[in-house]
């Protein structure tokens, strides 16, 4: 197959510019590539019968472009990146490279925001309309989102959780409007396709960083608001595996509340870290005695180990808000020696 300029797709460019590099400088590259990588690569070189000179030169330019594109990125970011590659390569140009890397890299609107400090955003957005909030929190880190949310009027809070919570897809132009009137200076540059954001992770990361106190806020008035939605968040909030955070003691206090076979059943279910964890927190006469049943244990549905995890877990939940354990949170949580 011989390849003349603009008669190639994105596989095709990658094994031209491996071609073009050489074999040495090629293999050094492989070496960071997936093996299914290497193998469709290794195919379309070995398509390649010849490439003329104006191709070979095109995908190199391109290569530049990109690279430098992502460099500019990493100093300061997309609106950084733009400004410099409108310099060197023109406006048109450096909207077709910009463009191409938010696709490739997964670049999220409102990246500047990410990088500003969350007590700043509270005073900037805390006057928005509440679904306005869901969409920048949603789009922010956790614990940037997990400080705003807890700042917010305790009526608003809930709102605004469950708003997250049930986001699923907003379009581009909503997206690029509310971005520009964030924060004018910056042009945001999203794909054509809708961007998938909010949801029940996105809210369940931020709720898990607040403080205990907004927390129960958020959780009260959703049960009331919306006991669906609430019961779902609230088993994602603290899974089994997450015992591994407890300190010793604390696990010693939910292992006295719970069923030896049902914890065996737990078990059987869950990674070697998790297991250590427990075992470590038991007697060995015990835990010689659990490991005899998860021996001798025939097969379990994945529901009926589910549910057995679930048990400990709504333990936990239980001795969290006695007081008689601490479940480690966000920083507005008080610090206990």
């Amino acid at each position: 197959m011989s390849l003349a300029k603009g008669e190639y797709n994105s596989k095709q460019k990658a094994a031209m510019l491996l071609i073009a590099l050489g074999p040495e400088k090629s293999a050094k590259i492989f070496k960071y590539l997936k093996e299914e990588d290497i193998e469709q690569l290794t195919l379309e070189i070995a398509s390649i019968r010849a490439i003329s000179p104006k191709a070979k030169e095109e995908v190199l330019r391109e290569f530049y472009e990109m690279c430098l594109a992502q460099e500019y990125i990493a100093e300061g970011g997309i609106g950084y990146a733009k400004q410099l590659l409108e310099q060197a390569l023109g406006a048109d140009k450096a909207v077709e490279v910009i463009n191409k890397l938010t696709v490739s890299l997964q670049v999220r609107p409102f990246e500047f925001a990410r990088k500003t400090d969350a007590a700043q955003l509270v005073n900037f957005i805390q006057n928005e309309h509440p679904q306005t909030i869901a969409l920048i929190l949603s789009y922010l880190k956790p614990s940037q989102a997990a400080q705003i949310i807890r700042s917010l009027p305790s009526e608003m809070q809930s709102d605004t959780a469950r708003r997250i919570a049930l986001m699923d897809r907003a379009s581009p132009e909503v997206i690029s409007q509310i971005e520009k009137e964030f924060e004018k200076r910056l042009s945001t540059l999203v794909s054509e396709d809708y961007t998938t954001i909010g949801g029940i992770d996105s809210i369940v990361d931020i709720i898990n960083q607040v403080d205990r106190g907004t927390e129960k806020n958020i959780m009260e008035n959703l049960e009331i608001e919306d006991p669906e939605l609430a019961e779902v968040i609230k088993k994602r909030m603290f899974v089994f595996e997450d015992i591994t955070t407890l300190d010793n003691k604390s696990i010693q206090r939910v292992l006295r509340e719970v069923d030896n076979h049902q914890l065996a059943i737990a078990l059987k279910g869950t990674g070697q870290q998790v297991k250590d964890v427990i075992m470590s927190n038991i007697s060995k006469r015990l835990a010689a005695m659990i490991e005899e049943d998860l021996e001798y244990m025939g097969p379990k549905r994945v529901k009926e180990i589910e549910d057995a995890q679930q048990k400990i877990v709504n333990i936990i939940r239980k001795l969290e808000d006695a007081g008689e354990i601490v479940i480690s949170r966000g920083a507005g949580d008080e610090v206990i020696v």
